[in-house]
């Protein structure tokens, strides 16, 4: 009698441990002794099947998490002389031999123009956007076709302005940095001499958060750069100002399976990349301060090749 009183009172405890693990309790419920004790079997597969569903929401959410895992690959507040990932190339180029990317990815170089650099664009992009302004949050000037975002729509400053707005050093200073950014590109992907052009659009941007009222202020979709312009092979983004002392938001991430790679804007800081489908990308939108930088795109087709702004 005492020994089946104890066989008795042995489901019990094991029904006590239970409550601190829903696993235990279903293997348990579930077990020869439980129902030799009086258990359910009908009783113990509803457990088994709600805490399995359970499992598998929690494996599924996170398993999602870690396809789309943020990996901060460049903060703001650290320098890099040169920090660069290589990805597989997306079959999206035509061949232009010593030109097209043979091996894809993207690249970061710090302290790449100087302060007072830096200074003089911001004021190039400053002078020029005082004569227009998007409705939106999101404001462009490009000095070779003269295009310039006012309200919902686009001026041409050279036209629309009297008087010489850009000085020759503007100019120059501008020629100047996208030479060497020119210079950065072909010697991390191995492009040869005079096959490497400028193309359209090379622009200045000015990003807030000024809500959007049209689809050009809309610039956090995910994009491929190739797929929008088809001149384009390599793309770069000179950073003018410096996420979180300048503006808040504005992060730059690329869309990665498994894992996005996000670089913090920081001035005098380089990105650049190959253009096409394995670099698929965005911003994140601003949400304060004022973020300027400026994008010059390079094609390996000399037909889509553009000049030196000159005004």
């Amino acid at each position: 009698m005492k020994r089946a009183k104890e066989q008795k009172q042995k489901p019990s405890k094991d029904k006590k441990s239970a409550s601190n693990s829903p696993a235990a309790a279903a293997v348990a419920a579930d077990s020869p002794d439980a129902q030799q004790a009086g258990g359910v079997p009908g009783g113990s597969m509803r457990y088994v099947f709600r805490y399995g569903v359970l499992a598998f929401v929690f494996l599924f959410m996170y398993l999602r998490k870690e396809d789309t895992a943020e990996n901060t690959l460049i903060p703001a507040d650290r320098v890099h002389k040169l920090r660069r990932m290589n990805v597989t190339c997306a079959k999206d180029y035509e061949k232009f031999p010593g030109c097209s990317p043979t091996v894809c990815g993207r690249a970061v170089m710090d302290n790449f123009a100087t302060p007072l650099e830096i200074e003089g664009l911001v004021g190039i992009a400053e002078r020029g956007m005082t004569h227009g302004g998007a409705a939106g949050g999101a404001t462009i000037l490009d000095l070779h076709s003269g295009a310039l975002s006012k309200g919902k729509e686009f001026i041409n400053i050279y036209k629309s302005v009297k008087g010489a707005v850009f000085t020759k050093d503007d100019f120059d200073l501008y020629k100047r940095v996208k030479d060497r950014v020119k210079k950065a590109i072909e010697f991390e992907f191995k492009v040869k001499g005079k096959k490497l052009h400028l193309t359209h659009p090379t622009f200045f941007s000015r990003m807030d958060d000024t809500p959007a009222v049209t689809q050009h202020d809309e610039y956090w979709h995910p994009h491929i750069d190739r797929k929008t312009y088809p001149s384009f092979y390599y793309t770069s983004l000179l950073y003018l100002k410096t996420s979180e002392e300048d503006f808040t938001g504005g992060d730059f991430v690329f869309l990665d399976k498994g894992s996005n790679h996000t670089i913090q804007p920081r001035a005098g800081r380089l990105s650049f990349f190959t253009s096409g489908s394995e670099n698929v990308h965005r911003v994140t939108p601003v949400t304060g301060g004022t973020r300027f930088a400026i994008t010059i795109s390079f094609t390996c087709d000399k037909e889509f090749a553009i000049k030196d702004p000159s005004g």
